[in-house]
């Protein structure tokens, strides 16, 4: 009779035990879809277009001579070019590709899109002079559109435009970073874990 309750005792235990451990199961299967969602949820708040914005200004010279009769003759024609330009740099994070591995609570970025550089120059001409032999033509536009973009590269590369940028994106993706610190995950990029936003730094050094 004891042997009998003992057993019986032993089976509701067991299923007592069983029960709670789906329940334990269920309450941990629920607690990292949350996390997920909420990681997803995050990832596409930072997913946005960052934009940095800068101005420049410079004035060129441009002249040109077409000559006739053995170079005894030329005509000349110039013109004094204010340019000014609006200038974006942007990150789309749309584009960013990551992973999320629940198991391990790792978020790995695989990849971070490029700067996308926008040059829009307002080019204006004062002083023109020219020729009827040797006027301006659309070729002449088409060169001085490529020179203004190439020097305005230049001064872009110079500047601290792009610098502001790139810290604008860290500024971002850290917002994941602290989220996932918080929630006990972590964050992985380059082939190492992101402990500070110092790290971000390092590895998108210009």
């Amino acid at each position: 009779m004891l042997k009998r309750i003992l057993v019986g005792a032993g089976i509701v235990i067991a299923l007592i035990l069983a029960f709670k451990y789906c329940e334990l199961k269920k309450e941990d299967d629920g607690a990292i879809e949350y996390n997920t969602n909420l990681i997803q949820q995050q990832i596409l708040n930072v997913g946005k277009l960052v934009v940095t914005e800068g101005h420049f200004s410079e004035v060129i010279t441009y002249k040109n001579q077409q000559k006739y009769l053995m170079n005894m003759i030329s005509f000349e024609k110039k013109a004094l070019i204010v340019v000014n330009a609006n200038v974006t740099v942007a990150y789309d994070l749309h584009k960013m590709k990551y992973d999320i591995d629940e198991k391990n609570k790792t978020i790995t970025i695989l990849n971070i899109p490029k700067e996308e550089i926008t040059i829009n120059p307002d080019i204006q001409f004062y002083d023109v002079e020219q020729s009827k032999l040797n006027p301006f033509t659309g070729d002449d536009y088409n060169k001085i559109n490529k020179s203004v973009k190439a020097n305005l590269s230049k001064k872009i590369d110079k500047s601290t435009l792009k610098t502001n940028a790139q810290n604008r994106l860290i500024s971002e993706l850290s917002k994941i970073l602290i989220m996932t610190n918080s929630m006990g995950w972590k964050l992985q990029y380059n082939g190492k874990t992101i402990e500070s936003e110092s790290e971000f730094n390092e590895d998108l050094k210009l």
